[in-house]
């Protein structure tokens, strides 16, 4: 007869129930060391990288003060078109109805771009003429009514005639498409990224293109083909990256409208450091293809997303809603929020990180500022202390990126690693540090850290989603900082890298945020606070960005 485990005396209840329970014991302390491990490699990256970020200073500070003395600090002039200082929303509806031309509109952003523009160094590629043309055929149609009654094209064409610029590194149709990468050939796009398609179908004028960093992968707007772009409130300082050229152009009145992109706060940080409105939508919202560099991972759009950017908080949802993928995720833009309905949140750091540096004191106020004013709950989600670790690890993780490393059309690569830190080195590469250092960076990330811990990370990364929706539910907001200083002199950010995390986080775990202007520092330069929601309820955020610029003033133009 067959032997039957269960009939066994061995195997009685009581032996089964001892060795299940030494079972459990084994499992919890193998839970407890992997999480004590995980701790201390936590502990020991974060004083390793401290320690890296202090040493990197001290070349790259006396740098960057060189740099930025030769910079003369000259102001812009000054606003005098009243037509530059009205939001799109107003603009929009004025056309609609004839109140004003398009032409008119177009002209006198081109004017302002041609007069701003040799100082801050934002544009990469115009089509003003092109522009004005198209400007001029809406004109014409909208006196002939065949583009149908105003009230339907505030629905159908809600952009129409609008100036809109674009950050280099999407595609529009025959215009430069390099981002920011010296090359052989000057690469031009072939045809509209699905987003610049959604612009133009929604009435908009493409303007130009505006500078970036090389392959967008620095915090800081400068390259080898275009140069640095400034901040307009001190030339003297960083406008952000990576979509620095359209925050620059932006603040100077020199664009109304502005489609950006954000893989790490990309249109955060820049809004931030030149005083005007910066939003990552939630995932998915907005197509995140037509991009260079470009990746084909399934969890880039994830990750990834065009964003808007814009002087005045009415227009963020205007904008955002032409740039929507009709087979996205949905959302409602334009729903009534109550402010006095609304459950607001608020931490004024990363609470026990240990690794990024204190928040200046006038963010800290400005924060407390607006969390007063919006009655707003002081919280602790400790989980933030893994922000670095899980942002860096999952952003690098993403398969297939394109670098410079990257395959070419031969199936090989135009450069490798060794040789191009080699020639970095030597001051003979084509690319910029950052560039250089994320081939390096990605196989330490894929090769050298343990399984164990990507695993344990991934499993923070859902269990602080979780803490986030759970918190702010479909009527819940969250204020935080965007970056522990306001804007810095240009190439600072190359010791402030950890700082990005305050940022990066809501990439990772896959929030919409929009950083809002409230104020200015004792150096008059603009402070920004982050705004964070659950997917999908974008139109929170807008609501508050809103309240905020009705009470703190919102974008002030530089003088």
């Amino acid at each position: 007869m067959q032997f039957k485990p269960e009939s066994s005396p061995i195997m009685s209840s009581p032996l089964k129930a001892l060795v299940e329970f030494l079972r459990l014991i084994y499992a919890k302390c193998y839970r407890k060391v992997v999480r004590e491990c995980n701790q201390q490699m936590s502990y020991a990256i974060r004083r390793l990288l401290r320690a890296a970020m202090c040493v990197f200073s001290w070349f790259v500070m006396p740098y960057s003060q060189c740099v930025s003395g030769r910079i003369e600090r000259r102001k812009l002039p000054p606003i005098e078109d009243p037509l530059l200082l009205l939001s799109a929303t107003v603009l929009a509806e004025r056309i609609r109805k004839r109140e004003i031309r398009s032409e008119d509109v177009v002209r006198t952003y081109i004017q302002r771009c041609q007069q701003v523009n040799p100082l801050l160094n934002a544009i990469v590629e115009d089509r003003f003429e092109a522009a004005l043309e198209e400007a001029q055929e809406v004109d014409r149609q909208l006196a002939k009514g065949t583009l149908g009654p105003a009230e339907e094209l505030a629905r159908t064409k809600p952009l129409l005639g609008l100036p809109v610029s674009i950050k280099e590194s999407l595609a529009v149709e025959g215009m430069s498409n390099t981002a920011g990468r010296k090359l052989r050939e000057k690469k031009v796009a072939l045809s509209d990224a699905p987003v610049v398609h959604q612009i133009k179908r929604a009435g908009g004028i493409v303007l130009l293109v505006s500078n970036t960093p090389e392959l967008c992968l620095c915090w800081e707007t400068y390259n080898q083909c275009t140069g640095l772009t400034r901040n307009p409130y001190n030339l003297q300082r960083t406008a952000g990256g990576s979509s620095g050229g359209e925050a620059a152009l932006i603040a100077a009145a020199g664009s109304l409208l502005g489609v950006t992109t954000d893989i790490a706060g990309s249109s955060r940080l820049p809004a931030m450091f030149t005083g005007v409105f910066g939003h990552k939508p939630s995932p998915y919202v907005v197509s995140p293809y037509g991009h260079h560099p470009s990746c084909d991972d399934e969890n880039w759009g994830s990750f990834f997303t065009p964003g808007a950017m814009c002087r005045y908080a009415e227009d963020l949802p205007l904008l955002l809603e032409a740039m929507r993928d009709p087979e996205g995720t949905p959302v409602t833009l334009h729903k009534p929020v109550p402010i006095g309905a609304l459950k607001c949140y608020y931490m004024e750091n990363d609470g026990p990180s240990g690794l990024t540096r204190p928040i200046d004191a006038d963010i800290v106020q400005a924060i407390r500022d607006v969390a007063a004013h919006l009655n707003a709950q002081r919280v602790n989600l400790k989980r933030l202390r893994w922000t670095l670790d899980i942002s860096v690890c999952k952003m690098l993780r993403m398969k297939n990126v394109e670098t410079i490393y990257s395959p070419q059309a031969n199936g090989k690569p135009d450069t490798t690693m060794k040789r191009e830190v080699f020639k970095y080195l030597l001051g003979m590469s084509k690319s910029d540090l950052p560039s250089v250092m994320i081939g390096p960076m990605q196989h330490i990330v894929n090769n050298y850290i343990p399984q164990s811990r990507l695993d344990f990370l991934d499993a923070q990364t859902e269990k602080l989603r979780k803490d986030f929706i759970d918190l702010l539910g479909t009527d819940g907001v969250f204020i935080y900082p965007g970056f522990p200083n306001t804007a810095h002199r240009h190439y600072r950010i190359f010791h402030k890298l950890v700082d990005t995390t305050y940022m990066m986080v809501f990439n990772t775990v896959g929030l919409p945020a929009a950083s809002c202007m409230v104020g200015f520092d004792r150096e008059k330069l603009p402070i920004g606070v982050q705004i964070v929601a659950a997917p999908g309820q974008d139109h929170l955020i807008f609501a508050v960005a809103k309240e905020l610029e009705r009470r703190f003033g919102g974008w002030v133009a530089p003088v």
